[in-house]
């Protein structure tokens, strides 16, 4: 058996020396940025034709990441294999394009097989290496450094804090371009509609909340014995109070069904007014589903009620509709 694996403090100790290490990795990089960055965000706006990301080994998984992370954040981008792109993938590339080569070494042969074609037609290069005098960065338009001091792993052979280095850029760069073009969350929102994230910001009140006959309404003066009856109906666990002009005055919960029978026994022909929690807290149609969550969990509420502008009921919701909205 390992020694190590015996020793589990030795485990936690190796992995404390890895994180520190990768972390000192991506602090320098803010050390160096300048110039270089700019004309890279820069070239990357002013291109009217496609935004490329390449690279091979450890360094494609990072560029796959990256292309992925621009494409949802307002820069368009798709990745190319440089080994594909030798065997007719190259077809994807057009004068007017912009390439992102990553390769720690800066020397990688795949990649650099590419420089001529690259050169040939027109397309603008920008290199991500650990080295600046390498073959890549020399031949790139912009450069930018990701190189590091050394790689977490102990036998200083595995790509670890450079990957680290590499994708703390990349995302910078695409972040820089996210706010550059005024990127907001409705548009993010757009390019992820199937995921959780997606439905917490597109989805409105007026999407989720009950209205017309599965609203369940009383007035202040009717009973409670009513108010079940209306309550058990719209099988929302609560029941929104209403004055004649329909503005919400209250809400009756059954929360406060059995607070009031704790209190008084037989409330059946009690006023609605009496166990109503009067002002409630409401919300409006055009809000967001995701607001009506952080309402409801901030005040520890299970419904809401939904009123227009005039303070008019038009609308309630329950925690349960939020749920299977996929809200939550």
């Amino acid at each position: 058996m390992n020694s190590r694996i015996d020793r589990p403090e030795a485990l936690l100790e190796r992995a404390r020396e890895v994180l520190e290490t990768e972390a000192g990795a991506i602090r320098a990089l803010g050390g160096r940025l300048g110039g270089s960055f700019v004309e890279a965000c820069r070239m990357i706006l002013d291109c009217d034709g496609h935004l490329i990301v390449t690279g091979m080994g450890k360094s494609g998984h990072i560029g796959h990441k990256l292309a992925a992370t621009l494409a949802s954040t307002g820069t368009p981008a798709f990745f190319v294999h440089p080994a594909e792109a030798s065997h007719g993938d190259l077809g994807m590339i057009r004068s007017g394009d912009v390439i992102v080569a990553l390769s720690n070494s800066g020397e990688t042969g795949e990649v650099i097989g590419l420089l001529p074609v690259i050169k040939r037609i027109g397309v603008g290069l920008i290199a991500m290496t650990g080295n600046p005098d390498s073959s890549l960065a020399r031949h790139a338009d912009v450069h930018l450094d990701t190189s590091v001091d050394r790689e977490a792993c102990p036998l200083g052979l595995a790509p670890t804090a450079s990957t680290s280095a590499q994708l703390a850029m990349g995302d910078a760069l695409a972040i820089a371009l996210l706010e550059a073009r005024g990127f907001t969350a409705e548009d993010f929102a757009r390019s992820h509609p199937g995921g959780t994230l997606g439905k917490r910001l597109l989805l409105h009140i007026a999407d989720v909340m009950h209205d017309d006959a599965e609203l369940p309404t009383i007035g202040p003066d009717q009973t409670v014995s009513e108010a079940i009856v209306v309550m058990t109906r719209g099988r929302l666990g609560l029941c929104a109070v209403v004055d004649d002009r329909r503005r919400a005055v209250g809400i009756l919960t059954d929360g406060d069904l059995r607070r009031g029978l704790d209190a008084s026994g037989d409330i059946r022909t009690t006023p609605v007014r009496e166990l109503m929690t009067p002002d409630p807290q409401t919300i409006g149609p055009d809000d967001l589903a995701a607001s009506a969550v952080e309402l409801m969990q901030a005040r520890k509420i299970q419904g809401l009620l939904v009123v227009d502008a005039e303070h008019r009921l038009v609308g309630a919701l329950n925690f349960q509709d939020l749920l299977q909205a996929g809200v939550v």
